[in-house]
């Protein structure tokens, strides 16, 4: 495959920092543009010096810096959109920055993908769906989001879903777009702090002071898929000549509950205790993916079990 120049928002944080190293060592040209809110230098450190990498601070919905980005690049092929404030702490308590950054960066970089004719592909979730009332999750279905005067969780899944209409929208217009839904990607480097995500956060804990804290009832379902085979599905979709718009859920199709979760991580410990603390307001009860359209246009299906990826998240925690 001839190389390509290949923009990656979000490039310093946890998926995208993974995703600048695979297309690095395909010998495309990378440049990362990352704020540094929750981004890190240290995520790409095995690629910094790399005459075919460059990393840019800046900001996603700023013209100028996706331009300068460009300009690195000597053009542009094709955009990676990551971008985004997640964590569910953040949807309830910087709502209007999660939309603004959301819905404005991806409006930014559609833009700057139709500029340069480069393809695209943009980073949605399952959060696009609300509160959805079927499973497995399945593109086509309804999205449910609830009255915003209950609470503001939404605030993050609603600004992937107008990200997925503006998607849809370029791709009418003659944009080439992908949408990838990654469900759970964990892996080394995943954030364990108050407003990070739950399989690092559980880690982190346990280190920490080996109490593990459980929102809810621990009862609702997710699934979770390691980062590798979430990178892979990336790769894929925007490397394949695929028709514009397919979404892709990526994601295991292996179901546990966050309580089960708990126990299994608890298993790397001695004397861990489970604790009970209050949920978060929109927190829907089953999260699994359909994964059919990832299987018949990607071949893809995760490879890794969540066994496997405990233990070697695990072992990144105990070096």
């Amino acid at each position: 495959m001839p190389s390509m120049r290949i923009l990656v928002t979000g490039g310093a944080g946890f998926i995208g920092s993974y995703l600048c190293e695979e297309l690095v060592s395909m010998g495309h040209r990378v440049v990362a543009i990352d704020s540094m809110f929750r981004g890190s230098e240290d995520n790409l450190l095995s690629i910094m010096g790399n005459d075919n990498f460059a990393l840019y601070t800046g900001d996603v919905r700023d013209v100028d810096d996706l331009d300068a980005c460009v300009d690195a690049l000597g053009g542009l092929d094709l955009v990676y959109h990551l971008a985004a404030i997640n964590g569910t702490k953040w949807f309830h308590e910087a709502a209007h920055s999660v939309i603004d950054v959301n819905i404005n960066g991806t409006l930014r970089t559609l833009e700057l993908a139709m500029a340069h004719d480069a393809k695209y592909v943009f980073a949605s979730s399952p959060e696009a769906f609300g509160e959805p009332q079927t499973q497995p999750l399945t593109d086509g279905d309804a999205m449910i989001f609830t009255d915003p005067r209950k609470h503001q969780r939404h605030s993050y899944g609603g600004s992937k879903y107008l990200g997925e209409v503006a998607c849809q929208h370029a791709a009418r217009d003659g944009l080439a777009v992908q949408i990838i839904r990654p469900f759970n990607a964990y892996g080394p480097r995943l954030l364990g702090d108050e407003y990070g995500q739950v399989v690092a956060m559980f880690f982190q804990q346990l280190m920490d002071s080996g109490v593990i804290n459980i929102h809810g009832d621990g009862e609702q379902t997710r699934s979770f898929t390691w980062i590798d085979d979430v990178v892979a599905g990336f790769i894929d979709a925007g490397m394949r000549n695929l028709p514009s718009g397919e979404v892709f859920n990526i994601g295991s199709t292996e179901e546990i509950s966050i309580a089960e979760l708990a126990n299994r991580i608890a298993h790397f410990g001695d004397d861990v205790k489970l604790q009970y603390t209050d949920g978060y307001h929109g927190d829907v009860k089953r999260r699994l993916p359909n994964i059919a359209n990832s299987v018949e246009l990607l071949d893809w299906h995760a490879k890794v079990s969540l066994d496997e990826g405990l233990t070697m998240m695990f072992e990144s925690f105990n070096p």
